[in-house]
């Protein structure tokens, strides 16, 4: 997903978390997403390809006890666990999401940035499959992509830009849109990105 793991090993070793374009040091777009499914305190979510995000200190900081946090980097998630009290709980998984078994049913899933590196129809199916699996049946999926106008590459690497109608063709008739919007994400310095958020629920 998104280049072998070591190439993101590279980056959170090389940079601190605030050099990193896609830094947000309060992900407002997802809570407020997050926060449209309606989950309660002892819903089960799982942040996707969330690097050190600080989404999980924003849930944790809400009352949220069931947060499963997914990466390639094992530096990533290390640089996360350190803001964060060691009983904080959340499940750390270092893993490829194209491979992971999901041990247990989420609620919601949050993904920022992570699909939109499959650029591969394959990895693409695979991705939905693993999703699918993991989610209950009503449950949410939150899916931020690069815009159609936003980059066409990732540090490096190419992405496949979506917006709501693409995304809700990609993700099938298992799913329906609630919410979809545009994002102007301004990284550290200054440059704008155009990012597309869709919330689905899954039938």
């Amino acid at each position: 997903m998104g280049g072998e793991p070591n190439r993101w090993e590279d980056v959170y070793q090389s940079k601190a978390e605030a050099e990193t374009s896609w830094f947000e040091d309060r992900p407002q777009v997802s809570l407020d997403l997050i926060a449209v499914t309606g989950a309660t305190s002892d819903a089960a979510i799982v942040d996707v390809g969330a690097g050190a995000s600080r989404l999980v200190d924003c849930l944790l900081e809400e009352g949220f006890r069931t947060i499963t946090v997914l990466d390639l980097s094992e530096t990533a998630l290390a640089k996360a666990r350190a803001r964060l009290p060691k009983d904080a709980p959340v499940e750390w998984v270092v893993a490829n999401v194209l491979d992971w078994q999901p041990s247990m049913p989420f609620d919601v899933w949050h993904d920022r940035a992570a699909f939109h590196f499959l650029t591969d129809f394959a990895d693409q199916e695979t991705y939905l499959r693993v999703m699918d699996r993991a989610l209950v049946p009503g449950g949410h999926a939150i899916i931020g992509t690069f815009a159609p106008d936003g980059p066409d590459k990732c540090s490096g690497l190419p992405v496949t830009r979506f917006d709501a109608t693409l995304l809700t063709e990609r993700l099938g008739p298992d799913y329906r849109l609630i919410r979809s919007l545009m994002h102007d994400h301004h990284t550290p310095w200054g440059s704008v990105q155009r990012f597309h958020f869709g919330l689905f629920k899954k039938n």
